[in-house]
């Protein structure tokens, strides 16, 4: 077997010399193989030829095996890699910026915003640019998520620590049967970059409490407020103050809703000056003790998400200083001035 190994020594030697390529040296060792597998196998037991080449067919046959099966690892090893390759070739060349601030793509997405006057190209650069925090993945975060992601808000942040169950589906849009029990923010966002690839979104699966919530909103341009808790708006109300962010609020119960802007910093009250203290228990009861007509949160969340589209692009008049109150039983609509008092605990010192 020595006497093989050093003619497969030579033959590999002079073929570097001669600078054949590796593939032909290959060959050339392939066919000693076949040359010496031969030999084993035609010669008699007991033949010099046969026990200078190793003696034994068997012992030339796991040497082949064992040759191609780490020839066999390479080749797949070599396609996995390449496949790879290739892959992240083309993940790059999508998310490759073009020489503008839009992709085609994009460009095709919100052709109907770049034609509104209102609105046009700058307008739409200002939705890719800003950053959204909304609070709750509930009755008015579904509706507000999904527009906020349709208009091409570049990113958007969503906070909240409760999970999918049944009796959301009847008013929840952005979640499905097939996620129940699963955190709404990681179904929110599912349902987001199904809809808009392009947006970045940042699901923070826990309780918006005190001591994060004013660093939070620093991190994001607006906030929109969905929770239906006095006390936890009234934080949401405190840190945004803090943080210098306007507040898109909506509230909803039973058949009516309403929305605003509190914005101190703009000139608009914040939620303290119109609501000084916490409401009567049966004023403020949760939609899930009064119940609440399935399609108001799309209509109240559509109004938030069309007040932030405004808000980030400039269009038209926003609700600062104004409260739209809606009743869905009687399809009224009207709004309400609202206004700053200057010995308000939370922002009377702006």
């Amino acid at each position: 077997m020595l006497f093989v190994l050093f003619l497969a020594a030579v033959l590999w030697g002079i073929g570097h010399v001669m600078k054949t390529p590796v593939q032909a040296r290959l060959y050339m060792l392939g066919l000693l193989y076949v040359a010496v597998l031969g030999v084993q196998i035609a010669l008699p037991l007991g033949h010099p030829l046969r026990e200078a080449t190793g003696g034994s067919a068997a012992l030339w046959l796991l040497l082949g095996a064992f040759v191609a099966l780490v020839l066999g690892y390479r080749l797949v090893l070599g396609r996995i890699r390449g496949r790879a390759e290739e892959i992240e070739a083309a993940r790059e060349a999508d998310t490759d910026q073009p020489e503008g601030p839009f992709r085609d793509v994009e460009l095709e997405r919100y052709a109907r915003h770049i034609t509104l006057p209102d609105i046009g190209g700058g307008g739409q650069l200002a939705l890719k640019n800003a950053k959204v925090l909304v609070v709750g993945a509930g009755g008015l975060g579904a509706p507000v998520l999904f527009y906020l992601a349709a208009a091409g808000v570049g990113r958007i942040g969503v906070i909240d620590h409760d999970v999918v169950s049944l009796s959301n589906l009847q008013r929840q849009i952005i979640h499905t049967d097939d996620r129940t029990g699963m955190p709404k923010v990681f179904s929110a966002e599912m349902a987001v970059k199904a809809l808009n690839p392009h947006v970045d979104v940042r699901p923070y699966d826990r309780a918006l409490t005190e001591d994060v919530a004013e660093a939070l909103f620093a991190d994001f341009d607006l906030i929109l407020d969905g929770t239906d808790n006095f006390e936890v708006r009234a934080m949401i109300n405190r840190a945004a103050v803090a943080a210098g962010r306007p507040v898109i609020a909506g509230a909803i119960s039973a058949w009516e809703g309403q929305i605003t802007i509190y914005d101190p910093a703009g000139g608009a009250p914040c939620m303290a000056c119109i609501f000084p203290q916490a409401p009567a228990p049966d004023l403020a009861a949760t939609c899930a003790e009064t119940g609440v007509i399935g399609a108001l949160p799309g209509v109240v969340g559509s109004m938030m998400a069309l007040e932030a589209v405004k808000e980030i692009t400039g269009a038209g008049e926003g609700l600062r200083r104004r409260m739209l109150i809606y009743d869905a039983l009687h399809a009224e609509t009207r709004t309400i001035k609202v206004q700053r008092k200057a010995d308000c605990p939370v922002c009377g010192a702006l």
